[in-house]
């Protein structure tokens, strides 16, 4: 199997730019959930806490 130096260099060249196409992907994909986690929050912080009454103020848990 004879392998050109052309072709070598083709594909060395492809994977370098599917290797940068996916850092590129993945770093948009994090930007993404921290845009969607800092919504997330916001939304969480604006509502108001339930101080008084029976309804709300208290979290049942079992182990």
């Amino acid at each position: 199997m004879d392998i050109s130096p052309t072709a070598l260099v083709n594909a060395l060249t492809q994977m370098q730019q599917s290797l940068v196409a996916q850092t590129a992907q993945v770093l948009v994909l994090k930007k993404a959930m921290y845009i969607q986690a800092t919504g997330a929050l916001a939304l969480l912080q604006a509502l108001p806490l339930a101080t008084r009454g029976n309804l709300g103020t208290q979290v049942n848990t079992m182990a």
